[in-house]
C-alpha cells in the first residue's frame, strides 16, 4: 500500500495505491487534510477507503505533499557523508563536529510546491560545476509529530558551492529541481522496522551505469525519532512534513552529474524514484504555475 496524490482528470485527489489501481479516500480533499489527523485516525481513514478504484494507467501521480507542508533534510548523519563533506570543504572541522554533536544539522529543503516526483526532471545549477544526487530515506510526519510513513528522497546537491564555504549551504541545496520525492508514501504500519532498509543509487549515462552504490539505514548515526523530535522542537507543521534523514552514498570527487543522466534511487520496502537531470532553472518553470 502507498498513499498518493494523483490526477485522473478531475484535479488532485488523495488515494490508496495497491497493485495497479488507486482507491480514492472519500472525504479527504488533500494530503494536508490527511496529515492533519492523528496517526490512528489517519490509518482508519485510509484502510476504510472503498470508493470505485481508478486504474493507475489513467492517472498521473503527483508529488505527495500539498498545502503548507514542507520537505526538510538532515545533514551529516552517515559516516560517508561526514567524510565526503570534509573532503570537498575548505572548512572541514564543521562537518566532523556536527556528526558527533548532540544537535543535528537540519535545513528546509523545499515547500510542497517546489517538489518534483518520479518521472519528472531534477536539476543542477548552471553556476555549480560539481553536482551529485543524495539518496535518502524520507520520514513522513503528521501535524502531531507522529511518523506515519516513509518515502524516497533525492536531495540534489552542489558540492562545489557548499565546498567553497559551508555558509553557502542554502544555495548548494535549494534551487529549482533540487528536491525530488517519490510519489508514494509507504505507511509506517507496513514497515515495522526502518533501521535496516537497503538504499541503492544508480546513475545512468547513455545507457551505461556510471555510478552504482548501496548503503543501509542501519548506518544512520542518530535515531530517526530523535531527528523528528528536533524538527518539531520549535516549529509547527499544521499540514505535515517530510524529513529526509541524510545520505550514506556520495559519489567520489571525480564524478559529477551531467544533463541527460538518469538517477535511480530505491529504498527497500519503501519505494523507488527515477529522474532525468536537467540544467538551469528554465526547465522547471512549470513549478511556478
Amino acid at each position: 500500500m502507498h498513499l498518493v496524490r494523483y490526477d485522473s482528470g478531475n484535479g488532485p485527489q488523495v488515494g490508496v495505491l495497491k497493485d495497479d489501481s488507486i482507491t480514492p479516500v472519500s472525504g479527504v480533499d488533500s494530503m494536508a487534510d490527511l496529515l492533519a489527523m492523528p496517526r490512528d485516525e489517519l490509518r482508519a481513514t485510509v484502510e476504510s477507503a472503498s470508493a470505485a478504484p481508478v486504474p493507475v494507467s489513467s492517472a498521473r501521480l503527483l508529488a505527495p505533499l500539498d498545502g503548507r507542508a514542507e520537505l526538510w533534510c538532515a545533514g551529516v548523519t552517515y559516516a560517508r557523508s561526514r567524510s565526503a563533506r570534509m573532503e570537498e570543504s575548505a572548512e572541514q572541522s564543521v562537518y566532523d563536529k556536527v556528526y558527533s554533536a548532540q544537535r543535528p544539522e537540519l535545513f528546509l529543503k523545499a515547500p510542497a510546491w517546489r517538489l518534483v516526483t518520479d518521472g519528472e526532471p531534477v536539476g543542477i545549477r548552471a553556476d555549480s560545476g560539481h553536482d551529485v544526487p543524495e539518496p535518502e530515506l524520507a520520514v513522513v510526519v503528521n501535524a502531531h509529530g507522529e511518523i506515519i510513513g516513509y518515502s524516497v528522497c533525492n536531495d540534489m546537491s552542489s558540492r562545489s558551492i557548499e565546498g567553497e564555504n559551508p555558509l553557502y549551504l542554502p544555495q548548494a541545496k535549494v534551487y529549482a529541481g533540487a528536491a525530488a520525492l517519490a510519489a508514494g508514501i509507504r505507511p509506517v504500519w507496513e514497515v515495522p522496522d526502518a533501521t535496516g532498509l537497503a538504499i541503492t543509487l544508480v546513475v545512468r549515462r547513455s545507457d551505461h551505469e556510471v555510478v552504482a552504490a548501496k548503503t543501509s539505514s542501519n548506518q544512520l548515526v542518530r535515531p530517526i525519532q530523535q531527528l523528528v523530535d528536533y524538527l518539531f522542537a520549535a516549529n509547527d507543521f499544521p499540514d505535515g512534513a517530510v524529513l529526509a534523514t541524510g545520505t550514506g552514498i556520495v559519489p567520489d570527487m571525480d564524478f559529477s552529474l551531467q544533463p541527460g543522466d538518469t538517477v535511480e534511487i530505491e529504498v527497500a520496502e519503501v519505494g523507488r524514484l527515477i529522474n532525468r537531470v536537467e540544467v538551469g532553472k528554465e526547465p522547471f518553470g512549470w513549478l511556478n504555475r
